[in-house]
C-alpha cells in the first residue's frame, strides 16, 4: 500500500467523537484551572483590602484558597493524562469496532486489535504459526491494556459524578459576585430602587467567606460602588465566569467520552460474539 492509502485506511478507525471530547476536555480543564487559580488570588486580595483589617479573620480562608490552588494543579495534571488515555482507548476500541463491521480489517493495526480486543486469532492460521508484524505486536500489547471499554465507562462515570459537584461548586462564586455586581448597579442607578443607597451592602460574612465577628465584614453605598469599578473586581468576576464555562465544557467532554465508550463496549460485547441487536 502507498503511504496516502495507508493513512486513509487508518483514518477509518479514527474515533472522531473521542477526538472532539479530548479537545473539549483539554480546553475546559485549562480554562477552569487557569482562570480558577487567578480568580482565587484576586478574591484573596479583595478580602484583604476591603472586607477585613485583621489577618486572623481571613487566615482560615487563605488556607482554604491555597489548598484549592494546589488541588487545581493536581486536577489539571490528572485530566490531561486521563484525557490522553481515553483518546488512546477510543482509537483502539474504535479500530476493533471497525474491524467487526469490515471497515478496518485490512490494516495491520486493525488485525492486532482484533486479536486482542475481540479475541480473534493471534498469529496462527490454517497454514500453522505465522510471524506477526512488529506493528501488529505493538497493537496487541496495547490492546490488552486499552481494549477494555467497560472499565473506562465505570471510571468515567464516577469522574462525571464528581465533576458534576465541581461544576455546581464553581457556580457559587459566580453567584456571589453577580449579587455584588447587581447591588452596585442599584447604587449607580438609585432611581431604579426604592431602598436607600446606604443600606445597599455586600456582606462577605453572610456567604461564609468571613466569620461573623470580622470587621468590617461588609461594604455599603458609594464605597461598594468604588470597589465594583476597580479592575481587580471586574477581572476576578470575569475569571470566575470563565472558570465556570471551563467546568461546563469539561463536564460535556466527560459525558461524550462516556457515551462513546459505552457504544464501543456494547458493540464489542454483543456483535463481537455474533449477537445481533
Amino acid at each position: 500500500l502507498g503511504l496516502l492509502e495507508c493513512c486513509a485506511r487508518c483514518l477509518i478507525g479514527a474515533p472522531f467523537a473521542s477526538l472532539v471530547a479530548t479537545g473539549l476536555c483539554f480546553f475546559g480543564v485549562a480554562l477552569f484551572c487557569g482562570c480558577g487559580h487567578e480568580a482565587l488570588t484576586g478574591t484573596e486580595q479583595l478580602i484583604e483590602t476591603y472586607f477585613s483589617k485583621n489577618y486572623q479573620d481571613y487566615e482560615y480562608l487563605l488556607d482554604v484558597i491555597h489548598a484549592f490552588q494546589y488541588v487545581i494543579y493536581g486536577t489539571a495534571s490528572f485530566f490531561f493524562l486521563y484525557g490522553a488515555l481515553l483518546l488512546a482507548e477510543g482509537f483502539y476500541t474504535t479500530g476493533a469496532v471497525r474491524q467487526i463491521f469490515g471497515d478496518y480489517r485490512t490494516t495491520i493495526c486493525g488485525k492486532g486489535l482484533s486479536a486482542t480486543v475481540t479475541g480473534g486469532p493471534k498469529g496462527r492460521g490454517a497454514r500453522g504459526p505465522q510471524r506477526a508484524h512488529s506493528l501488529q505486536r505493538v497493537c496487541q500489547c496495547l490492546g490488552k491494556w486499552l481494549g477494555h471499554p467497560d472499565k473506562f465507562v465505570g471510571i468515567t462515570y464516577v469522574l462525571t459524578i464528581i465533576w458534576l459537584l465541581v461544576f455546581a461548586c464553581s457556580a457559587v462564586p459566580v453567584y456571589i459576585y453577580f449579587n455584588t455586581w447587581t447591588t452596585c448597579q442599584s447604587i449607580a442607578n438609585p432611581s431604579k430602587t426604592s431602598a436607600s443607597i446606604g443600606t445597599l451592602c455586600a456582606d462577605a460574612r453572610m456567604y461564609g467567606v468571613l466569620p461573623w465577628n470580622a470587621f468590617p465584614g461588609k461594604v455599603c453605598g458609594s464605597n461598594l460602588l468604588s470597589i465594583c469599578k476597580t479592575s481587580e473586581f471586574q477581572m476576578t468576576f470575569h475569571l470566575f465566569i470563565a472558570a465556570f464555562v471551563g467546568a461546563a465544557a469539561t463536564l460535556v467532554s466527560l459525558l461524550t467520552f462516556m457515551i462513546a465508550a459505552t457504544y464501543n463496549f456494547a458493540v464489542l460485547k454483543l456483535m463481537g460474539r455474533g449477537t445481533k441487536f
